[in-house]
């Protein structure tokens, strides 16, 4: 079955389907929600913008043009709304110094805390067609085939545009001194741009649009709708919901009554049958929205243990913030030594990103996945010694290949399930099957081996991928993932076998072995000789002969050790 595009859940919510506007804000709440986020760097706010904003879409439905790309209309009444919000707070002198913070804790000219605070504005430099295009293919993931259909235009020529709307990007942002390649900034905003909104918020957000629905479809009900649409009264009615379990139900029985008064009212005084019957759909939609609120205050009664938890977790996370602002700027450090610690531990992060930097062999592309948490987890020791750095790059190499891991495994498994059950026989075979960009430089530190190379890592089937080399042999563990999942091993023996002389023999057999598997209905544990009826070069017979001549010394080696 087809998904349904944007312009037909906005038909369908134009001729009265909550259902379908409730889909549109989960689709494209994450996109607001980030947008404003980076805009006023203040939570609640940002929520306060997303509900305005989904307001004014739901009061602007019948005014779009049937070619409006829905992502970008909501990026820009987010900007403007945004911005609307930050001179009116007084928030834009607080945003830039917060940002000038941030800026100070990273080391890294390609880090995305550099182009967070520029983007939205770079965003605004692109024509408009440019800047669907960004919004379509990086901020909501869209192939390029999707990209293409929703803007009118064929597949290359959506590749060109996101490519020419990247260059731009790259542009700005170079002039401000943040030096990036266009790959790697659309590696970054791919997977950076869009967070999670809060939980509930496409509840909170789809309850209130559903109720300033009703003032389309009667006079009487605009007052009391206008009061509800405004986002902070909307919040105190949910709380509210949470709390006082009868209070929404008094509010909701007395207007429906008041309806039913008026409508007798105007059925003893005037003969005006239009006016009651849009008065009794008016007391209709109350009772059907007395019954929804009732449910939904049911549900969220049942989550006031979860609600309670968050609400200790975001105490914590406060607590947690003030500290480090308070370490940031040297509070309380002198009589805190835990405080003290930690100043010093950041210091070492510091540090350690720096060496980094001045020494670009010992990088590697997939640091850009790094969280500040491996950061921390990679100099928890000290870094007095020459082997105290090699130690910690190799640990922060290996928590960035382990953060790429998280990206490639389900890629592997799309693919396999795509394939028939083969396994790809080439590292950019994978590309397409990953939930955001990878770009080439992380692909080409890896390669795909018979799985007997890495005997120490059991992962199914009959090949792998690993890492091409080691940055620190001594040091660095070697990856190694297959349909099963994915594992490593430590130390220099890890890459002794990289010269092994079968594995070009291994290698050569690899398309024999995915036409044995796509005739056995993805069985893949044929015996050698099993697979000589599938042979077709001369190479391929060689390479069969090579590996039972091995398989047969492996036998003979293993009789003689047990007599």
């Amino acid at each position: 079955m087809k998904m349904r595009t944007d312009l037909d859940l906005l038909g369908e919510y134009a001729h009265g389907s909550e259902k379908a506007f409730a889909a549109l804000v989960a689709r494209h709440l994450d996109l607001v929600y980030s947008a404003a986020m980076r805009q006023v760097r203040s939570s609640q706010l940002a929520e306060d913008i997303a509900q305005s904003v989904f307001t004014d879409l739901a009061r602007n439905v019948h005014q779009l043009k049937p070619d409006t790309v829905l992502a970008a209309w909501l990026y820009q009444v987010t900007r403007r709304t945004a911005l609307n919000v930050s001179r009116s707070e007084g928030r834009r002198l607080a945003r830039e110094q917060i940002a000038v913070e941030l800026a100070d804790m990273n080391a890294t000219s390609s880090d995305w805390t550099q182009i967070e605070p520029w983007l939205d504005e770079a965003m605004e430099t692109l024509e408009e067609p440019d800047r669907a295009a960004i919004l379509l293919r990086y901020f909501e993931n869209k192939s390029l085939r999707d990209v293409g259909e929703t803007l009118g235009v064929g597949e290359d020529a959506a590749q060109k545009r996101v490519s020419r709307a990247v260059e731009r990007l790259r542009e700005f942002f170079s002039k401000r001194n943040v030096t990036i390649g266009a790959s790697g900034l659309a590696v970054l905003i791919s997977a950076n741009a869009v967070q999670a909104a809060p939980v509930g918020l496409i509840g909170t957000i789809s309850t209130a649009v559903a109720l300033i629905g009703t003032t389309f479809q009667t006079s009487t009900a605009i007052a009391a709708t206008k009061t509800i649409a405004m986002t902070t009264i909307q919040k105190t009615l949910i709380v509210t919901l949470i709390a006082i379990a009868t209070g929404v139900g008094i509010y909701e029985a007395q207007r429906a009554s008041n309806l039913q008064k008026e409508i007798q009212s105007l059925q003893e005084q005037s003969p005006l049958a239009g006016q009651i019957q849009e008065l009794k759909r008016g007391s209709e939609d109350s009772a059907r929205q007395l019954a929804a609120l009732r449910e939904e205050n049911e549900r969220l009664n049942r989550n006031t243990s979860e609600l309670l938890k968050l609400r200790g977790e975001i105490g914590r996370l406060r607590k947690d913030s003030l500290e480090l602002a308070q370490l940031k700027t040297g509070g309380q450090a002198e009589n805190n030594p835990a405080a003290a610690a930690m100043k010093l531990w950041l210091a070492r992060v510091k540090q350690l990103k720096q060496r980094l930097e001045e020494s670009p062999d010992q990088r590697i592309p997939e640091l850009q996945f790094l969280k500040e948490q491996d950061w921390l987890n990679a100099t928890k020791g000290e870094l007095d010694t020459e082997k105290d750095y090699r130690r910690a790059m190799s640990a922060i190499r290996q928590a960035a290949e382990s953060r790429f891991g998280d990206l490639l495994q389900p890629a592997l498994k799309k693919y396999i399930e795509a394939n028939e059950g083969r396994f790809p026989t080439d590292m950019n075979q994978l590309q397409p099957y990953f939930k955001t960009p990878v770009g080439e430089a992380v692909l080409d530190r890896y390669e795909i081996l018979p799985a007997e190379i890495l005997r120490s890592i059991k992962v199914g089937g009959d090949w792998v991928i690993t890492q091409k080399a080691p940055v620190d042999e001594d040091y660095d563990s070697r990856m190694g993932m297959g349909p099963n999942g994915w594992g490593s091993s430590g130390g220099s023996g890890a890459w002794s076998n990289n010269n092994d002389p079968l594995i070009d023999a291994y290698k050569s057999l690899s398309a024999v072995r995915n036409n044995y598997k796509a005739e056995h209905k993805g069985n893949d544990s044929a015996e050698l000789s099993q697979l000589q009826p599938y042979l077709k070069t001369p190479q391929q017979q060689a390479a069969l002969e090579k590996l039972m001549q091995a398989e047969e010394k492996t036998k003979a080696k293993l009789k003689n050790e047990a007599e």
